[in-house]
């Protein structure tokens, strides 16, 4: 996993009007399949209803690149109900786990 700021990450993606949020979870999804995880293809985020089974499988991805500091239900929560923070605070985490 690449480390990133996560107060960046806030700002960023409120500058860029959430575009910056989509660029974040394609990123960090790709270096978690490279860890083993088995997230589906980002293509999933702009379909809807499908955008919400794809963020419980990356959801599923947190959990298992954190270790388990966050399960899969409270990333899946703190990523649906409030995006900007939430990622923020996943990415948090996972500088926590590459250093």
């Amino acid at each position: 996993m690449t480390k990133r700021g996560p107060i960046s990450i806030f700002f960023l993606t409120i500058i860029t009007f959430g575009i910056y949020l989509i660029v974040w979870r394609i990123k960090t999804k790709r270096e978690m399949n490279m860890l083993g995880c088995t997230i589906p293809t980002s293509w999933l985020m702009i379909v809807p209803i499908a955008n919400i089974w794809w963020l419980w499988e990356y959801s599923a991805g947190v959990e298992k690149v954190t270790k388990g500091a966050y399960s899969q239900a409270v990333a899946f929560l703190l990523l649906f109900i409030i995006p900007v923070i939430g990622d923020s605070i996943m990415q948090d985490a996972f500088n926590k786990v590459i250093w």
